[in-house]
């Protein structure tokens, strides 16, 4: 699943830019889902005092409600990025906000002061106003969201790849580099995606539910350890073998 955020500053042209691009990557016959990071604390999707909202502060926990032609399901917290994708099955996700995710990004802005704030090396493009009287900034092409949203879904499919994990820097790095590194490195061509270490060499596999699970180096290594020194007593274990182990509730 490749995932791509849309990041800037309120007012900035954001939300056009998504829109326009989403529906570029569909009519182009991909599946396409959206994040929308909302920032307002106060912010919910259900009125309270109706059916659904009484549910939800009785569980505390999820609930999904349906409806003749939409099904709503509510998590009682914040998700993260990887528990979202986690629910999700798609060609690309359209993230609309989270700057600190460590995905390619696309920046809207207005001016040149807010690209020199927001600019990094995990930018592949730059839209919003700005585009509407600009083609370029610094090494960097800029799109007009209305009328170049063709070409800036072309190097979307280009330059967007298959998530990274998300891991965190103190349990991963095994490939030398954090996520964010990874992801400056592959769209600039110094890396590729299969460097990553947690799931294109992992030392263990495990699935849960038919889902293979994302583990990052440190917890591989902790169960294969622990693992091993359980199964190296057993009669006809011999040190190399591969180790098969499947639990079923």
């Amino acid at each position: 699943m490749k995932v791509l955020s849309i990041t800037g500053y309120h007012h900035s042209g954001k939300t056009t830019v998504a829109i326009g691009l989403i529906k570029e990557l569909k009519k182009r016959g991909y599946s396409v889902t959206s994040i929308k990071d909302i920032h307002y604390q106060d912010f919910t999707m259900e009125k309270r005092g109706s059916n659904s909202w009484k549910h939800l502060q009785a569980s505390g926990s999820t609930v999904i409600a349906r409806g003749p032609s939409e099904t709503y399901q509510i998590w009682n917290k914040q998700l993260t990025l990887n528990e979202m994708l986690a629910n999700l099955h798609c060609d690309f996700v359209v993230v609309e906000g989270m700057k600190d995710a460590d995905l390619p990004r696309i920046i809207s802005a207005k001016n040149e002061d807010q690209l020199e704030e927001l600019v990094d090396e995990t930018v592949f493009a730059v839209s919003g106003i700005y585009g509407n009287n600009h083609n370029k900034y610094k090494n960097l092409t800029v799109f007009n969201s209305s009328e170049q949203i063709s070409e800036l879904a072309d190097l979307t499919v280009k330059k967007v790849f298959d998530v990274l994990p998300q891991a965190q820097e103190e349990c991963c790095g095994e490939c030398g580099l954090n996520c964010r590194q990874m992801v400056a490195g592959i769209l600039a061509g110094r890396n590729k995606r299969e460097d990553c270490k947690v799931d294109n060499d992992p030392k263990i596999n495990v699935k849960i539910g038919g889902k293979d699970m994302k583990i990052v180096p440190y917890v591989q290594n902790t169960l294969k350890d622990v693992i091993k020194a359980y199964v190296k007593n057993l009669k006809g274990y011999d040190d190399g073998n591969s180790i098969e182990i499947r639990i079923r509730e």
